[in-house]
This record gives structure tokens, C-alpha cells and sequence, in this order.
């Protein structure tokens, strides 16, 4: 079995490839990345380390939207057996400023590596999308059936991406499974997101922000549980095309968050407050009915157990994460 993950030193795909190394004895992974500068290279060159010295890893520095698929073919002339497309410009703020390299990225760069399953009579194919796609909905919880509403670029790029899979897995025969990420955390969680950026500010006595007033909410899903459904969409062949939903179908304010890490780390949070920011969503809120149904997913981490061990892997890593 070889497979090809994109963005696999980012979060989710280190975590990934981490995980199918401890189970699966033979397989072969190739790992495309560009360390897109969105937060320090330093961090995933550390995501990948273990894994450099594998004789069945293989990671190929190189920018998937300025990769056209023959060149992406060329560089791995091996079998492939399936993509796992987590590569993304991420974060809703920024794509705001700057919508046309998230249309670079996202858009083209998905179409190259579609362009490449073509070309290579793949079939399976898993595409990392996320619940920004819902936009503002109080239709709670979100089923994928939901009328769609982005507020963000980054929203519409990934709606984009599904619905790009949608016709290649129509025109050409590529089962392809888009699976809506949530709010995910945990160890090796990207710098920018909420629990990260707290944990370090009460840390470090820097204050944190709260962008409105604490109310908004989010449905955070542990990084392993994440992984479990991902592993299953590898896997999964009773029709070509699907939108799963991928959260915890239990949702957390910003305010009872904070309290929460408070609590793990034994220090209170100094907090500024400021208005909300354009094109953040208030609730993401996650029906999972189908992902059971379909993946046999199943996610068991509690949100106090999730944030006990990313503030283990935090603290073990403090050297590097507190720079």
C-alpha cells in the first residue's frame, strides 16, 4: 500500500502518517509539503522527524499548486493507491486579505492533484474540507445536506474543492470522499488556532484575545478521532462520491474554552477583548449521524482529556513552542 499525503507535515497529516506507521507494517508514504510560511517551518520539520529515517517515508519539498500533474508524476513514479489531500492555505482572516493565493492553493492545487489521479487510473481519493463551509446556519446540528452559506474565502475555496471532486469523481471514476473537518486539536496543533495560542499567551503571562463576547461557540474534535475517520474514508468503497461531516457533535463556547484550559494548566488567562472579526462563523456544531453510519465513526475523546494531552505534548515541546 502506498500513499500519498499532502500537507503530511502540517497538524492532521502528521498525525496521520504517525498513526497508519504504528498500524499498518509494509505500507509506503510519500508526503508532500512546501512549509508554506503561514507559521514557522520549524514546527514541521519537528511534525516529521521521527519519520525521516524510514526507509518507507518520503517526503517531496514541493508546491502543489505551481505542480502541474505530469511534473507530480514524475517526481513519484511509484504505484499510488491513495491521496489523502490535506494541503491548504488555512485560516479564515487571512484569506480574506489575501483570496487570490487561497484560490491558488485550494482551488489549483486540489485540481493538480485530482489531474494526477486521472492520470494515473487512481480510485481513492480523501479530501480534507472543513465546517466553514456552512457559513452562519442555526439549523443545529449541521447535517451535510445543509444549505451552504461561506463567509470567508477560505470557506469558498473549500466548497470549491468538493465540488471540483464532485466532478472528477463523476467525469473520470475517482471515489472521491470529502470529509468536514471541526475545529480539530491536539498534539501537534498549528500555532494559529485558539487552544494553542491560549495555552502559550497563560504560559508565557501574555494576554490573551477573545474577539466578541465569549459566546461563540465551536464543536472541537481530538486529533486522534479526527484520524480514525480518516483512516476509514481510506478504506471506504460503497459509492464514489460523499460529504461526511467529521466533528464531535458537541459544541463549546469561547468563554467556557478558556476556563477549560485554565484548569488544565493551573493559571489564570488575562484577557482582552475586542469586536468579532469578519467572516468568523458563530456556532459550528456537527451531526454526525452519517459519518457513523458510513465510517463507523466514532470519536471518544472528552474535551478535558483532549487539552490534558495537548498540554502534555506542550510541555514537553516548550522549548521549541514558546520561542
Amino acid at each position: 500500500m502506498h500513499i500519498l499525503i499532502t500537507g503530511g507535515a502540517g497538524f492532521i497529516g502528521s498525525n496521520l502518517i504517525r498513526k497508519l506507521f504504528q498500524d499498518n507494517a509494509g505500507v509506503k508514504i510519500t508526503c508532500i509539503d512546501n512549509f508554506d510560511p503561514f507559521y514557522s517551518a520549524d514546527i514541521k520539520q519537528f511534525n516529521i522527524r521521527e519519520f525521516k529515517s524510514n526507509p518507507d517515508f518520503h517526503f517531496l519539498y514541493t508546491d502543489i499548486a505551481l505542480t502541474a500533474a505530469g511534473e507530480l508524476s514524475a517526481l513519484i513514479p511509484e504505484t499510488i493507491d491513495t491521496i489523502v489531500h490535506i494541503a491548504a492555505k488555512a485560516g479564515v482572516r487571512p484569506s480574506i486579505q489575501n483570496p487570490l493565493a487561497y484560490q491558488q492553493t485550494n482551488v489549483i492545487g486540489l485540481q493538480n492533484m485530482l489531474e494526477l489521479a486521472r492520470e494515473r487510473n487512481m480510485k481513492q481519493f480523501v479530501f480534507a474540507s472543513s465546517s466553514s463551509v456552512y457559513g452562519i446556519n442555526d439549523h443545529f446540528p449541521w447535517k451535510e445536506d445543509e444549505q451552504l452559506m461561506p463567509i470567508s474565502t477560505y470557506a469558498m475555496t473549500k466548497l470549491s474543492g468538493e465540488m471540483l471532486g464532485h466532478v472528477y469523481s463523476r467525469l473520470f471514476g475517482i471515489r472521491f470522499i470529502a470529509l468536514r473537518f471541526f475545529t480539530v486539536y491536539g498534539p501537534g496543533q498549528r500555532p494559529d488556532l485558539a487552544i494553542h495560542k491560549f495555552t502559550k499567551a497563560i504560559l508565557k503571562g501574555d494576554p490573551i484575545t477573545m474577539y466578541g463576547d465569549g459566546s461563540t461557540s465551536r464543536d472541537y474534535t481530538y486529533v486522534d478521532d479526527t484520524v480514525q475517520g480518516i483512516l476509514a474514508a481510506m478504506k471506504y468503497d460503497q459509492s464514489d462520491f460523499e460529504i461526511i461531516n467529521l466533528g464531535n457533535n458537541y459544541t463549546i463556547s469561547l468563554q467556557d474554552l478558556i476556563v477549560a484550559i485554565e484548569e488544565v494548566i493551573g493559571k489564570k488567562a488575562v484577557i482582552e477583548r475586542y469586536p468579532e472579526q469578519p467572516g468568523d462563523v458563530p456556532t459550528t456544531f456537527a451531526d454526525i449521524s452519517k459519518a457513523k453510519k458510513l465510517l463507523g465513526y466514532n470519536p471518544q475523546t472528552k474535551l478535558n482529556d483532549g487539552l490534558k494531552k495537548f498540554y502534555e505534548w506542550f510541555k514537553e515541546n516548550e522549548e521549541l513552542l514558546l520561542r
